[in-house]
């Protein structure tokens, strides 16, 4: 059970990862990662460049329910709640 939710943490970090990877080089326009990211925690649009990444989640939280792995999708749940927080504080400051 416990194992469950945070195998379900760790394919939510991951999945979040690549959808911020994918959103970093379709909106970046062929810059370099690093650059992009640089460039968008200047110009203030880091936080919603994450939340872009965290729409894997979704696929994700979705193959999981759908498999009636409930723990795992919890698990990515989670994560993705922390994710929407940690943007909202980020953007306050």
């Amino acid at each position: 059970m416990k194992k469950d939710i945070f195998i379900g943490m760790f394919v939510g970090l991951i999945a979040n990862a690549i959808g911020l990877f994918i959103a970093a080089n379709l909106l970046g326009k062929g810059d370099e990662f690093d650059v992009v990211i640089k460039a968008a925690a200047q110009e203030g649009f880091l936080g919603k460049l994450i939340s872009l990444g965290a729409i894997l989640n979704l696929i994700a939280f979705f193959v999981f329910i759908r498999k009636k792995q409930d723990y795992r999708a919890r698990g990515v749940l989670l994560i993705t709640v922390f994710i929407a927080v940690f943007t909202f504080v980020f953007k306050l400051f």
